[in-house]
């Protein structure tokens, strides 16, 4: 899951969600609640996302692991700040400073297998965590998860953080997204409209394998069970379980195979 942008692309991405966070938590307000992140409000999504971008600091600059910012130190910080939204600022700028003054040969933990330089792998990481939660403090202004089209979300963009998604988060052997015992295997073929881009994932009671490609070569390897397709934008926040304009292709039984992905599929750190 090497990134597929450049290290620019990635800081850029960092700087222009970051901004759509503070714009839309300002016209919101701290209090409105979060849609798309049942339980949080602006607060609890600026604390989360402030803290997220020191703990990526604090790894990339090699801060001891019993120094790094948890949840809870975090948004104790935050707190104490006397404004969250400065606080929120000076970490993104610290973010993007310790990114751009770190050795292309960074030597630095990071927790997906095969991501290449972890330098490029944080900026990738952190620019996807911030877009992702970008989205969601529109749909606090809005009061629901915004379209696709009414993001400022690029298909290449797009396309990167699906491939994060799927050939980063979802094989590892801590994910649940498997076959019920006694179900048969089965392939999904992702494929995105706008961008000469497809994955397929490989489903079984073990972890998930995932290639990716053209289109073309990702249809040669055989009729898969179930389709997603959409616009890489739209692929990317259903996907993240940010919006439903994902078409799906296909039937595995009861349930959609879509709807098992959103039941099943929780990103988790560790």
């Amino acid at each position: 899951m090497p990134a597929s942008l450049s290290f620019a692309a990635y800081g850029e991405g960092i700087g222009n969600a970051s901004a759509v966070v503070r714009a839309n938590a300002v016209s919101a307000g701290l209090t409105a609640p979060v849609p798309s992140c049942p339980g949080w409000t602006v607060l609890d999504l600026v604390l989360h996302l402030g803290t997220a971008h020191r703990w990526a600091s604090a790894i990339i600059e090699g801060v001891p692991q019993d120094r790094w910012p948890t949840e809870k130190s975090g948004r104790a910080e935050g707190l104490a700040s006397g404004d969250v939204l400065e606080w929120f600022d000076d970490g993104m700028a610290h973010l993007l400073h310790v990114l751009a003054s770190a050795p292309a040969d960074l030597e630095a933990f990071f927790f997906l297998k095969d991501a290449g330089r972890p330098r490029e792998a944080w900026a990738r990481r952190q620019a996807h965590e911030t877009t992702i939660h970008g989205v969601d403090a529109m749909a606090a202004r809005l009061g629901r998860v915004p379209t696709a089209s009414q993001t400022w979300v690029t298909a290449a963009l797009a396309a990167d953080g699906v491939d994060e998604l799927l050939t980063g988060f979802v094989p590892r052997k801590s994910g649940k997204l498997r076959t019920a015992p006694g179900e048969p295997p089965l392939t999904v073929l992702v494929r995105a409209t706008d961008i000469d881009r497809a994955w397929t994932l490989r489903v079984s009671a073990d972890p998930v394998i995932t290639t990716t490609g053209t289109r073309a070569q990702e249809e040669a390897h055989g009729i898969p069970d179930v389709v997603w397709e959409g616009t890489a934008a739209a692929l990317y926040l259903g996907l993240w379980n940010r919006g439903d304009e994902i078409t799906e292709i296909g039937e595995t039984g009861e349930r959609s195979f879509l709807d098992r992905w959103r039941t099943d599929q929780r990103v988790q750190w560790t």
